[in-house]
């Protein structure tokens, strides 16, 4: 060996210590290697002398039994080169579990890759797609996987759910067909993250979720945002009826609008029929966007069409003059124009715009509760977080089971903790 070689190798084997220091063991030959055409540095891994073996079935040092062969653990990639910890596992004489394979403190049970190499992977997941992490690294989506799965589950275990007082309670859709699952945030000012996240979105999902969070810590919910889905409406007043149910903008105006297009498309029709399609043809946009959104060409074209006595502007200008609601401190004014414009809109014989007056009568208590509590929260923040949740579905290009979506959603929206490295790597 030469003394630059000597040199290289103990230049390893003093990063390695300074970063991935393990205790009970020791870094010993360096050598070049080859694996499926990449090259590598294979590192020796040695216990040391007169160290004892961890039972991997109770935890305990117990004496030597004899030695398996060589076992290779994927490190940390470098100089472009790919890392790999080579060791001979000890089996261990447990009276109390028997002859077993030692417990090691860089690898978890049969896995071929270091804990700390899958903590780099999970934290490039969260950028990239799984798949473009296992490319660009050289590994599999299995392994990627993997290790997504390992640091969610230390981060789960390792959640702190104290001090929670604002939830936020919505359902997606994912997957094919009408496939939902239901997703409840934290949503307190300065902590805004996935809490728990289920599969359909029925009562006894979200039924799983208050079991989860305890009846102590949902006891301490201050405020909670969803939409009007009866299934979650029911469970919060029996498992948070402490808490101030909030129903606020985002879905009253969704329904709005769903209403004003379902006139404006029925109209259309008729009007097609008559042979005046031209008056309400590519109009869509301009009776769903906010009026200071519109452009110049678009505020003239809207301009034209309200000149003319459509059941379509008189829906859209129902629907415009609801929102002046939201500009109303006072919960009990902001009852008033709520009772005054369902009345109105219930005398307009336009029936689409006439349900949506009732849904607003049937929950008027808790979409005033936006104003009891100060308008502080909204459910924009869910669905805010929702779209980082769309993503996340969207950057994986459709995962293959609920299980592995659940996984990614709470590796990239649950802002979960890492365990405390001597050395933190870039990614």
């Amino acid at each position: 060996e030469s003394i630059g070689e000597r040199g290289k190798r103990m230049l390893l084997q003093t990063i390695l210590n300074r970063v991935h220091k393990i205790k009970g063991f020791v870094y010993g030959a360096v050598r070049l290697g080859e694996w499926n055409g990449d090259p590598t540095l294979e590192v020796e891994v040695r216990p040391r002398a007169g160290s004892r073996g961890i039972c991997s079935g109770c935890g305990k040092k117990r004496p030597g039994y004899d030695r398996l062969e060589t076992r290779r653990f994927e490190f940390l990639p470098l100089w472009g080169h790919r890392v790999f910890l080579r060791y001979r596992m000890r089996r261990v004489a447990c009276p109390a579990c028997g002859v077993t394979v030692e417990r090691v403190p860089w690898a978890e049970g049969k896995s071929e890759t270091t804990l700390r190499y899958e903590w780099y992977l999970a934290g490039w997941a969260k950028r990239l797609a799984w798949q473009e992490v296992a490319s660009a690294f050289h590994t599999s989506w299995h392994v990627v996987s993997q290790a997504v799965e390992r640091a969610v589950a230390w981060g789960r275990a390792h959640l702190k759910l104290d001090g929670i007082q604002a939830l936020g309670i919505d359902e997606m859709q994912y997957g094919r067909g009408h496939q939902y699952l239901t997703a409840v945030y934290q949503i307190d000012e300065g902590n805004r993250r996935l809490l728990w996240v289920g599969e359909k979105r029925t009562v006894k999902t979200l039924l799983r979720f208050f079991r989860w969070l305890g009846e102590e810590r949902s006891a301490r919910v201050r405020y909670v945002c969803s939409d009007m889905w009866k299934a979650y409406l029911s469970v919060v007043k029996k498992k948070a009826g402490q808490a101030l149910h909030i129903l606020d903008r985002f879905h009253i105006v969704a329904h709005m609008n769903k209403a004003v297009d379902e006139v404006r498309a029925e109209e259309a029709r008729e009007l097609s029929r008559a042979g005046q399609g031209e008056v309400l043809k590519r109009s869509r946009w301009l009776f769903l966007k906010r009026a200071e959104n519109l452009t110049a060409k678009q505020g003239e074209r809207l301009a034209e069409i309200v000149r003319h006595n459509l059941r379509t502007v008189r829906a859209y200008l129902l629907k415009e003059e609801f929102q002046l609601f939201w500009e109303y401190s006072s919960p009990w004014w902001a009852g008033r124009f709520l009772d005054s414009w369902c009345e109105k809109t219930m005398r307009s014989r336009i029936e689409p715009m006439k349900r949506v007056a009732r849904m607003v009568r049937s929950h008027r208590e808790l979409i005033v509760n936006w104003f009891r509590a100060r308008k502080a929260l909204s459910s924009g923040v869910v669905e805010g977080l929702n779209n980082k949740a769309k993503l996340t579905m969207k950057k994986a290009y459709g995962y293959k089971s609920f299980h592995t979506l659940e996984i990614a959603l709470y590796h990239t929206l649950g802002n979960l903790p890492e365990p405390k490295f001597t050395h933190r790597f870039f990614g």
